[in-house]
């Protein structure tokens, strides 16, 4: 006969499932070429070793615990691919004489793109080699995962992925020039695809180092390639210290908080909350404390439909400039929303007070009251949206390939804590009702409310 489990038995099992397990990568050829490399240009690491853990994937693990304030990573210059390295390079003549002056990281991504058609003939092959052979950047999305993402991620998906596509188109004339130095013909080299992949390795994996401005390019300088040091993953709560030392000429990261032995080393890319980590680098932080839902313009507008006056009050809230950035976290509504929403409540013939209200005047009990609905009814739109976007993932991952279903799976952990952050916002504002069970869906009567 079967039976239930005990309490301590699930407690258990339960251990057992949040335990990270890794499994160390250094005995691997592409970690050991990678090694003996980034040792010929002067690196050694006794702290830190390439492992695969069960919750991020590839990352870095600590050999012996790193203490607060300790060094973990000295990285020498020699080691950085920066715009230095490919001016310096057979590529440098070409970008040196072509006829207007080319973007830092479209030289860095082309150098990538050459490195790589070189195979294991490039000094920088045991890097190539290393890098991630795609990316669950927006630029690589379908058009059915670019459909799933919310509305606010997805307007800015679809400019990164049109912003690489116009690199590409825009720079045929200055890729046929490098004919001379391609056993290929170049339409086989640098391909859109290609480029993708090298806009991606520099886009997720740079880190920023300031470089001296030159006459050979344009626009601000500011990406290194760190071998090995790129292998460290993000954590929202981790403190450090990141930044090149000009005197020892190495970049260097030092842990504020240490980690212990043989834990997963992270470091912290920034206050980014979960929208902006995926359209930048690619991936979701679980439990990200930065991570917000945004409301469309649009989803306002459709809510607030019925309001004849909407179109005025929507020109004075974008002339104001809070329009954009309306958010709802765990905590609740933020400040901006509330605020747009009270001025939003607001009838026209009380125009001569929109302004004070946007600068933080209160308003009656009632219109209070609308407001905090009104964001209610919001939230649930987006919960709806969110639920009907987790239903057409399930339905596309059993009819996708591979590199489908990574994105996909990337995009639902985004719509998963989504749904949880509108579910934290909802008992809040359930919380903010004078009257939880009285639907106040129509707007303040202009004549009964002062």
């Amino acid at each position: 006969m079967s039976r239930r489990a005990g309490r301590t038995a699930r407690k258990r099992r339960k251990k057992c499932e949040n335990i990270v397990q890794s499994v160390s990568l250094c005995h691997q050829l592409t970690y050991v070429r990678l090694m003996k490399f980034l040792h010929r240009r002067g690196f050694t690491s006794t702290l830190l070793q390439p492992a695969l853990f069960t919750d991020t994937g590839r990352g870095l693990q600590t050999l012996k615990t790193i203490k607060p304030g300790q060094l973990v990573i000295s990285l020498p210059e020699s080691c950085l691919l920066t715009t230095s390295t490919v001016l310096n390079s057979y590529l440098g003549q070409y970008i040196k004489s072509w006829k207007y002056r080319l973007s830092p990281l479209l030289v860095l991504c082309v150098f990538l793109v050459c490195e790589q058609h070189r195979g294991d003939t490039s000094d920088w092959f045991p890097y190539i080699d290393a890098l991630p052979a795609n990316y669950t950047c927006p630029a690589y999305f379908t058009d059915d995962v670019m459909a799933v993402l919310p509305t606010s991620l997805r307007r800015r998906a679809l400019e990164q992925r049109e912003a690489v596509r116009e690199i590409h188109s825009s720079n045929q004339d200055f890729f046929r020039s490098l004919q001379l130095i391609l056993s290929q013909p170049v339409e086989e080299v640098l391909t859109y695809e290609a480029l993708r992949w090298a806009w991606c390795s520099v886009n997720t994996r740079s880190v920023f180092m300031s470089h001296p401005s030159n006459s050979f390019l344009s626009g601000q300088d500011v990406y290194a390639l760190a071998p090995f040091l790129d292998l460290l993953n993000h954590q929202p709560d981790v403190e450090v210290k990141a930044r090149f030392n000009d005197v020892t000429r190495c970049y260097e990261i030092r842990s504020v908080s240490g980690t212990l032995r043989y834990q997963q080393a992270f470091i912290n890319y920034g206050s980014h909350d979960n929208q902006r980590l995926l359209l930048e680098y690619g991936f979701v932080a679980p439990g990200n404390p930065h991570s917000v839902v945004y409301v469309d313009t649009d989803l306002l507008c459709d809510v607030l439909r019925g309001d004849r006056c909407l179109n005025q009050k929507i020109r004075f809230l974008k002339e104001n400039s809070l329009l954009h950035n309306l958010t709802v976290s765990s905590e609740g509504p933020s400040w901006r929303l509330m605020t747009a929403l009270r001025l939003l409540s607001m009838p026209q013939t009380l125009y001569h007070q929109w302004k004070a209200v946007l600068l933080g005047q209160a308003v009656c009990e009632e219109r209070e009251e609308w407001s905090v609905q009104t964001a209610k009814t919001l939230c649930q739109q987006l919960l709806k949206d969110t639920h009907t976007a987790l239903d057409k993932i399930s339905d596309l991952l059993q009819q996708s390939d591979q590199s489908a279903r990574e994105q996909l799976h990337v995009v639902r952990s985004l719509r998963q804590e989504e749904s949880c952050i509108l579910g934290c916002c909802l008992e809040v504002l359930q919380g903010m009702m004078r009257q939880p069970d009285e639907l106040l869906s129509s707007q303040p009567d202009v004549d009964t409310v002062s």
